[in-house]
């Protein structure tokens, strides 16, 4: 019993080493917000603009259109959740890893690193809202190249592609042990 009580206050003193604001968190808790704006008042759009059927993709570029296309798994549509259960343990694992993601950035002694986990959370954040309001996410950009088909997808992803990116240039060639490295 006594082995049991000790390993839950040693338990509760890691508990209390968590820190929940640091340093950059105002710059975090920035771009999460503007970026779930952002992406949230683009969805908004596609959604209110396609909806109707029928409604043709409108060409940006030669390489990109605005279409609307609801994806019920995740990245690059893997994963395809048809039950409710689906559904909310992805809308669960959201909740989990964006917390994950706040914490890890409230340690954060770095400006850059902080700045990509800022992206990564503004996309996990507003794609979880999608899963909680909609049932499934709203995917609006279409990158083609030809009849080469990319494939659709959201702001969201754009800012999580682009956090994971910095995050891992940050870690092989610009973070603080760049010189240890081979």
């Amino acid at each position: 019993m006594a082995r049991l009580f000790k390993r839950k206050c040693d338990e509760g003193i890691a508990l209390n080493k968590l820190k929940f604001w640091g340093s950059f968190s105002s710059l975090v808790l920035i771009l999460a917000i503007g970026g779930l704006v952002v992406d949230q008042l683009a969805k908004f759009w596609a959604v209110g603009h396609f909806s109707g059927g029928g409604v043709p993709s409108i060409a940006v570029g030669p390489f990109l259109d605005l279409v609307l296309v609801w994806n019920k798994g995740v990245s690059y549509g893997l994963f395809q959740q048809t039950s409710e259960i689906g559904r909310w343990g992805l809308a669960a694992f959201t909740v989990v890893a964006s917390i994950f993601i706040w914490f890890w950035s409230a340690r954060s002694k770095d400006r850059l690193e902080a700045f990509c986990l800022g992206l990564v959370l503004a996309g996990a954040l507003s794609n979880g809202f999608d899963r909680l309001y909609y049932g499934q996410v709203v995917d609006y950009i279409y990158f083609h190249v030809g009849e080469f088909s990319w494939y659709v997808f959201n702001l969201a992803d754009a800012w999580i592609v682009i956090g994971a990116a910095g995050l891992l240039l940050d870690a092989l060639f610009i973070g603080k042990n760049k010189d240890n490295r081979p």
